[in-house]
């Protein structure tokens, strides 16, 4: 049955300026320039530069209006009193520094592999075998591809028949490259293959060849015990075996990566700079947030030429909107660029006051409980919008550069039913685990003890989750001979 009804609803709908502005909040410093250089090439009414005034005097209160002049106002555009200054932003000061980072180039990491092959003497199959397993070496050095997915893809990609062994065979002359255990196929492997290039008559390291090779799950899981009386070997014996598998390279890709200077850093670039005179934090927003911004003078004179009468053909009224929307796409722009910088800026500084002593002291036990709701309350906007501010943002401070998201924390009570931050009773457990006895290392227990010790009533499964946030391996994995 049809009915018809009349409801009152309240709803909330974003513009595409607020849904601008939100993207550009959560984006940091260095997505910020790509993102603006973005807009430039979308949109010919940005430009990039400096603004340089000219002083407007036409009128535009008298000029005739014509039929497509009425679906919108010019003088919105083109306002003589409005200054320039308005429609354009400018983050640079004449006293910034910039400095250019010069980058070395060099072969990748697959190429250096790729040029070893030179120095060996294989047949034209092998060539290709070869450079079909190099393809299939990641970025850590490994072969993660099975042997016979391999043989299917020779088949199909060379149109070359090989078999299993055909293919072990030019891997073990892989694993004999440069650095020492690339080509394996598991962290045992890898290890082997280093130790193997090591023993040279050295006990030492013929006890961690075969400690790896007969016992490595025991090794993992630190059953030190049973390998002693497997092996029949003392602790001193024992912990100059496991001396020298500490000394192996687990990734062995990377340390060819960096020696050829392509590995990619993530470079962070703070997107506030905190500096402290007299006892005074001063705090200002990095220069690099945007570059200076304005809109186009051309296309304004598109619009004052149609204003002041040209013929308004079909195809000049659809230049003239298109005109318009890319005007209007500008100064949203230029404006979110604005309110993101002033977004920034008063969430940066009430999250300054609420932790001004660690930002003195730069002692983390000074880091009072905080959370998004309390900043987002200061300030008066949604916990969303102070989300995105803290999601990405570094700030350069005397004592270092932090995550916006390090001076967030909950709340836990005391004994003596004080609030104190989570991230003090954090520091609290690593220095007791950096302390500790290794032989005998504090369990999840132990520790929960040591904090109730300290006033902190705290379960043992609390313990534990902290401990894994601190990524600190449980008390066995921590034992030491």
């Amino acid at each position: 049955m049809l009915k018809q009804s009349l409801s009152q609803k309240l709803l909330q709908k974003l513009s595409p300026q607020q849904i601008q502005l939100m993207k550009l909040l959560q984006v940091p410093t260095m997505e910020l320039e790509q993102r603006i250089k973005e807009e430039i090439e979308e949109n010919p009414a940005l430009e990039e530069g400096r603004e340089e005034r000219e002083d407007v005097q036409d009128d535009f209160d008298d000029a005739e209006v014509t039929d497509a002049e009425a679906d919108f106002d010019i003088n919105d555009y083109l306002d003589s009193d409005l200054p320039q200054y308005k429609t354009s932003v400018n983050n640079y000061s004449a006293d910034d520094d910039e400095k250019a980072i010069p980058l070395s180039g060099g072969m990748s990491f697959h190429e250096v592999l790729t040029s070893q092959l030179g120095l060996r003497n294989l047949s034209e199959k092998e060539s290709v075998i070869a450079d079909t397993i190099i393809g299939n070496i990641d970025d850590d050095g490994y072969l993660r591809r099975e042997i016979i997915a391999m043989v299917d893809d020779i088949a199909f990609g060379q149109n070359t028949t090989v078999s299993e062994n055909e293919i072990e065979d030019v891997l073990f002359v892989i694993q004999d490259f440069e650095p020492a255990g690339v080509g394996a196929r598991d962290l045992r492997e890898c290890l082997l293959l280093q130790l193997e290039r090591k023993h040279h008559g050295d006990i030492s390291v013929y006890t961690a060849k075969k400690i790896i090779e007969t016992s490595f799950e025991e090794f993992t899981k630190k059953h030190y015990e049973k390998i002693k009386k497997k092996f029949e070997i003392g602790d001193e014996d024992l912990k100059e075996a496991i001396n020298e598998i500490t000394k192996l390279n687990p990734k062995p890709g990377n340390s060819l990566k960096q020696s050829t200077n392509t590995n990619n850093f993530q470079q962070i670039i703070p997107d506030f700079i905190l500096t402290e005179q007299d006892g005074e934090l001063q705090l200002t927003l990095n220069g690099r947030n945007a570059p200076q911004l304005r809109v186009s003078k051309t296309y304004e004179t598109m619009l004052r030429n149609y204003s002041e009468g040209v013929k308004a053909t079909k195809s000049d009224k659809d230049a003239v909107m298109f005109v318009r929307q890319k005007l209007d796409s500008a100064k949203w722009f230029i404006d979110a660029i604005k309110q993101r910088q002033n977004t920034l800026l008063l969430t940066m500084n009430t999250i300054l006051d609420f932790q001004k002593e660690f930002f003195l002291s730069g002692d983390e036990t000074d880091l009072k409980p905080m959370i998004l709701k309390d900043i987002a309350e200061i300030v008066q906007m949604d916990i969303s919008t102070i989300s995105r501010v803290a999601n990405s943002k570094y700030i350069s401070t005397p004592f270092g550069t932090f995550k916006l998201k390090y001076f967030f924390s909950e709340s836990l009570s005391t004994t003596s039913g004080e609030e104190v931050s989570t991230r003090e009773v954090k520091k609290i457990l690593q220095d007791a685990v950096d302390a500790e006895e290794k032989r005998k290392p504090l369990t999840d227990q132990k520790l929960a003890e040591l904090l109730k010790e300290k006033g902190y009533n705290i379960a043992r499964r609390t313990v534990a989750k902290y401990r894994e946030q601190l990524n600190i391996p449980v008390a066995r994995l921590r034992k030491e001979i």
